[in-house]
């Protein structure tokens, strides 16, 4: 028996089909990266191909196991390759942003049809979405860091990774 709507169902094979289409620009992100000579920029995209694999599995199963049929229709092709590091970091957070926005209209439509079981169910990929973005615009963050663009950027990138992992707190020496 059916539990989703037909535009839900549609909305959520919509959604199936972009976390596929994140899958292959992460991977062709990290596949440019590897050539490039960035082997753990290359690692970062391939843990987030294999992830976005995950999100499309877990949008699948939801689809079958509330009635409804996962589609698997053909995906873009991956984008060109980037013109540079700072080029492929923005172009991975423009394309988490505009996952969410694909994250929230299928809530959206979850409200409006008071689905509570997809509304429910979204907001993992909610959080998720917040996470993801906020992960490369730290990468972006480090990049800008490091990069040529600033004077003493070794010292702020090294000083950063301290202050990362440093005490909020002291021990001062006290009076008896």
């Amino acid at each position: 028996m059916k539990r989703i709507s037909d535009r839900m169902e549609e909305q959520l094979n919509i959604q199936l089909t972009k976390e596929a289409e994140a899958a292959q620009v992460f991977l062709a992100y990290g596949s440019w990266a590897e050539t490039q000579g960035f082997p753990g920029i290359a690692e970062f995209f391939y843990g987030h191909e294999e992830e976005e694999r995950e999100h499309m599995k877990k949008i699948m199963r939801y689809i079958n196991g509330r009635g409804g049929e996962s589609k698997f229709p053909s995906i873009p092709a991956a984008p060109a390759n980037p013109e540079n590091l700072k080029d492929c970091l923005n172009k991975a957070l423009k394309h988490e942003i505009e996952n969410s926005k694909a994250i929230d209209e299928i809530v959206n439509l979850a409200h409006e049809e008071k689905d509570w079981a997809t509304f429910n169910f979204a907001q993992w990929f909610v959080k998720e979405q917040i996470e993801e973005e906020t992960l490369v615009q730290n990468l972006i963050d480090k990049y800008n860091l490091a990069s040529d663009e600033k004077e003493n950027n070794e010292n702020l990138y090294e000083l950063d990774k301290d202050l990362a992992t440093a005490p909020q707190e002291v021990k001062i020496p006290r009076e008896e």
